[in-house]
């Protein structure tokens, strides 16, 4: 079986909790400037970057949001966990598009029946929409 290798992995671009570790050191820097002694400005800035650096602590746990290999795919489920999802269970690989403030956002669609995974393209590094079509080629019975 090739459950042991993934035949390919999509993670979280390395850039992006630098990114939210950055967002979280000027927080807490911009909650002391401008607190004048004031307790709850400082405890919402702090809150807030506290919140940031968790979900960057996530993205460095575990980068790898979808990986997919011969029996299936394995996606990212809580906060640092996976889950196998067997071939049989996945009903359909979508991508939905939504045009949003002039900009159009993609968000990979994976349907398992009681679940729905969806990643955007901070979760998979790269356009939705390629990954879907790799997902598929890569699906048992479909032409490739």
């Amino acid at each position: 079986m090739e459950n042991a290798t993934p035949v390919r992995q999509w993670r979280v671009p390395a850039s992006l909790p630098a990114a939210k570790l950055a967002g979280a050191v000027l927080l807490v820097a911009l909650g002391l400037l401008f607190a004048d002694g004031d307790p709850v400005r400082l405890a919402l800035a702090a809150l807030v970057a506290a919140g940031l650096v968790g979900w960057a602590v996530r993205d460095l746990v575990a980068p790898i949001r979808l990986a997919v290999d011969g029996s299936g795919l394995t996606v990212a489920h809580g906060f640092a966990g996976h889950r196998q999802l067997p071939w049989p269970a996945v009903e359909a690989i979508t991508v939905d598009r939504r045009p949003r403030l002039g900009l159009t956002t993609e968000v990979l669609e994976i349907d398992a029946g009681e679940s729905l995974h969806l990643f955007g393209r901070y979760d998979l590094g790269t356009s939705p929409e390629e990954v879907a079509a790799t997902l598929r080629a890569a699906r048992p019975g479909t032409a490739s």
